[in-house]
């Protein structure tokens, strides 16, 4: 069987990568075992992939109302309703990982509304999705429906950002016909 490329542009050596991400690539790779498909596809323009990482970092690396696993679900929702295969599945992984449940990546990427989640990450996620389907519709009753669950101002900026962050992220995964790991299949599963 032929190995299927990891994206239809062409991808760097990791020798050829510039130093610094590099090692933040090597950082990744020695935590998971693999270097993961979506470095080495947006290293093909370091300095865009450097500012998707400061980005990306500022999010879902913050402390704030949202816990590490809520993050990723909305990534994983949003990722699916926008078709985005490399993100689904890559964030399923680590959404599997950081919930410790088997099956809730694919409840949400598949039917958020039959997910096992509570009503404040439903609401969480009904935001996202609108946010993600429909933005020009979102407006103050949008808000309050999430101050009604708890969530405060710099929760729905959270929300907001996280879902078009990777908006974006989605749609590069398109541009470059981002193949997942084999290996994030199989991640948080046991």
């Amino acid at each position: 069987m032929t190995e299927q490329p990891i994206s239809s542009f062409p991808v760097p050596d990791l020798a050829d990568i510039p130093e610094d991400l590099r090692e933040r690539i090597e950082e990744v790779a020695t935590k998971t075992g693999f270097v993961p498909n979506v470095f080495l596809a947006l290293a093909h323009r370091p300095e865009e992939l450097r500012a998707f990482l400061a980005y990306h970092d500022a999010l879902m690396a913050a402390d704030g109302g949202l816990t590490p696993a809520e993050k990723e679900m909305i990534v994983v929702a949003t990722s699916a309703a926008n078709d985005c295969l490399y993100c689904t599945v890559a964030h399923g992984a680590v959404l599997r990982i950081r919930s410790k449940d088997p099956l809730l990546a694919d409840q949400v990427a598949i039917d958020p509304a039959q997910a096992d989640i509570t009503d404040r990450q439903r609401a969480m996620i009904d935001f996202a999705l609108k946010m993600c389907r429909e933005p020009g519709s979102v407006g103050a009753d949008d808000y309050e429906a999430l101050r009604s669950h708890g969530f405060g101002d710099e929760d729905v900026w959270d929300i907001g950002a996280i879902t078009a962050l990777f908006a974006m992220s989605n749609r590069m995964a398109h541009l470059t016909a981002m193949r997942p790991n084999d290996e994030f299949y199989t991640m948080g599963r046991d």
